[in-house]
């Protein structure tokens, strides 16, 4: 009876701890545990009382989040970002993203350091391409959705890479972002230039931005 009497306090203390760390994450992956003290197993019990729910491997959020305004919209996104913090969303992902295609991508699109291996996530769906120094680093944008933290290539830097990334997207899709962005002012001839001369496709994209001005 003691020692029961001891557990119980300590399991609700537990189960406070998470319930607040998934209110203020949105995502919980299992590991974030660590950093409040409790034991992974609490997510077990309180996924079998549902008070959280498991969304991927290793992955749990409140009951009902996703019914959120925006939580359908980003759940893909918001899953690969909390397992994969270094990934950056890119081409059509984050053409999706800046709403400049109607287009709806398989996949999730994703750029990583050259070198790193492929994310292992049973969902959604990754393609993954490398970029090395500036290629990968410039243009990264910071978005906060369902408590979570999206790296996202800017308007740019998005156009930009479908022209370096023409043969596995088609030109096509690439001329057409170049249009939208800046029809709709999305991104200004000198950020496209830039980009352009860090991603090493200046040449390719030169009558193309003279031609949309």
């Amino acid at each position: 009876m003691p020692a029961s009497a001891s557990t119980a306090p300590t399991t609700a203390s537990h189960t406070q701890r998470v319930l607040d760390l998934a209110r203020q994450k949105g995502l919980l992956r299992a590991s974030d545990l660590d950093a409040i003290g409790a034991p992974r197993i609490a997510l077990t019990r309180m996924t079998a009382a549902g008070l959280v729910e498991r969304v991927g491997r290793g992955l749990y959020r409140l009951p009902g989040a996703h019914a959120e305004p925006s939580g359908s919209e980003f759940d893909s996104l918001t899953t690969v970002a909390t397992k994969v913090p270094q990934a950056v969303f890119c081409l059509l992902t984050a053409l999706q993203f800046h709403e400049l295609t109607t287009q709806l991508p398989r996949q999730v699109w994703i750029a990583m350091p050259r070198g790193s291996h492929a994310p292992r996530i049973d969902h959604p769906p990754i393609k993954m391409v490398q970029a090395a120094g500036e290629a990968y680093a410039a243009g990264i944008e910071e978005h906060l959705r369902d408590g979570v933290r999206l790296r996202v290539y800017s308007v740019a830097k998005t156009v930009v890479d479908c022209f370096k990334h023409r043969n596995k997207i088609g030109l096509d899709v690439a001329l057409e972002a170049l249009r939208d962005a800046r029809h709709n002012a999305k991104a200004t001839a000198d950020d496209l230039w830039r980009f352009a001369k860090i991603c090493r496709v200046a040449n390719v994209m030169r009558p193309y931005l003279e031609a949309v001005g």
